[in-house]
C-alpha cells in the first residue's frame, strides 16, 4: 500500500483514507487488488491494480466494469474517480471503452 500512496502523491493526489477490498468480498476469483479511498479533495476513489503478463482486452474491460458495479453495491457508494493501474500491454479498444465510461487508465504502475 505504501507504493500505491507514493505513486498517487507523485500525481498530486493525497488520501485521507484508503482501504483494501478483497476480490473474495465481491464474489470474484480474479487476481486483482482493489482499494477504495477518500482523497483530501473529498473525491471517492475506486482503484483497481492489475499485474498480468498477457494483454488486457476489451473482454477484460467489461469484467472490470462488472467488478466495479459489485464494489458500488457492496460499499453502497458511487465512486467519482475510478482508476485502473496496470503494468501489462493494453488493447486500444479496451482503453477507449474505459475512458468513455469515466475511468482513468495508468499504464506505468509497478
Amino acid at each position: 500500500m505504501k507504493d500505491l500512496t507514493n505513486y498517487f502523491v507523485n500525481k498530486n493526489i493525497i488520501f485521507k483514507e484508503l482501504n483494501e477490498v478483497f476480490p473474495k468480498d465481491l464474489k470474484s476469483r480474479k487476481k486483482i487488488k482493489i482499494y477504495d479511498g477518500i482523497g483530501i479533495d473529498k473525491n471517492y476513489y475506486a482503484i483497481f491494480i492489475l499485474d498480468a503478463k498477457s494483454r488486457f482486452l476489451r473482454k477484460n474491460a467489461n469484467d472490470l466494469m462488472d467488478l466495479c458495479h459489485k464494489l458500488i453495491k457492496l460499499k453502497e457508494h458511487n465512486y467519482k474517480k475510478k482508476e485502473l493501474l496496470i503494468s501489462s500491454p493494453l488493447c486500444s479498444h479496451a482503453k477507449k471503452l474505459l475512458k468513455d465510461n469515466g475511468w482513468g487508465v495508468r499504464i506505468d504502475f509497478m
